[in-house]
């Protein structure tokens, strides 16, 4: 079991202050860019010595994995957490402990020159601590940002798939861009939930902007199309473009049952007459 040397613990602890206040300088130093204000770097710095010094002195510093370290390892998650989304890189964040360093080999070695080999397997046991700190906090920061990547992801689909209440009673989804399975989970989910929000009976999909129709595509409206009926509505689909139905017949899609217009004009014009609505020119 790797542990502190007692005169170690010692030195730490009776040189708390000057260690804190050069960790706290030198990463103001490093800092400096307003995303993080002196004040806040000062509370951190000194809340995350709260929980490592309560640890250092009972715990096991070959691992973090012991309940020792719990409130060390929940400080640098929430630490990582803030730091990327105030667009921190993960060697930013990292530097938050990489910087502890310097200080805590200052003191160690001041402590324990008269016994150099002392001082050397201490400073190994100290660098190995804060390297595990290290590659902890870069883990989990790397978690978080591809968290909040995939978040943003999902919601660009979800902006870049607006369903529009055209009439009572008529969905439109605009189609943008190329049709996958992961957008059209995306779709079935906000459409189908539109459907049951409004009680709509007609939905159209509109794939005017979708640049090629392939058999992965088509398969992927099929399965729109299929849950829509399920939930009681009818399908339309508009903007089947020249190119698009020579493609379809090309690659031999059975679209079959499946009403299809050209644009969405004439999309919305059969949707209305469906529900018994009749548009006709002022006079």
């Amino acid at each position: 079991m790797a542990a502190l040397d007692p005169r170690t613990l010692t030195l730490i602890q009776s040189r708390q202050d000057a260690i804190l206040d050069a960790w706290a300088a030198g990463f103001a130093r490093a800092a400096q860019d307003g995303r993080a204000s002196p004040l806040e770097l000062d509370a951190q710095v000194r809340g995350f010595w709260q929980a490592f010094a309560a640890a250092l002195g009972r715990a096991d510093v070959s691992s973090l994995q012991g309940a020792e370290w719990d409130d060390t390892r929940h400080f640098l998650e929430d630490l990582s957490r803030d730091r990327v989304l105030k667009g921190f890189s993960a060697a930013e964040t990292a530097t938050f402990i990489f910087s502890l360093k310097r200080p805590l080999f200052d003191a160690v070695e001041q402590g324990l020159t008269a016994d150099p080999q002392a001082m050397a397997a201490q400073l190994r046991v100290v660098s190995d601590l804060l390297d595990q700190l290290g590659l902890h906090t870069v883990k989990v920061f790397q978690k978080n940002r591809e968290d909040v990547i995939k978040r943003q992801q999902e919601e660009m689909l979800e902006l870049s798939t607006p369903v529009v209440k055209l009439w009572e009673g008529v969905l439109a989804l605009p189609m943008i861009g190329t049709l996958d399975s992961q957008r059209t989970q995306v779709v079935m989910e906000s459409l189908l939930q539109r459907i049951v929000e409004t009680g709509s009976e007609i939905a159209i999909i509109d794939i005017t902007g979708v640049p090629t129709v392939d058999t992965l595509v088509a398969q992927h409206l099929l399965k729109t199309v299929t849950a829509i009926r399920l939930m009681g509505a009818d399908a339309i689909i508009s903007g089947v473009r020249p190119q698009i139905a020579q493609t379809i017949v090309h690659l031999g899609l059975d679209l079959q049952g499946i009403v299809t217009k050209a644009n969405l004009a004439d999309a919305l014009a059969l949707a209305l007459k469906r529900t018994g609505v009749t548009v006709a020119k002022a006079a």
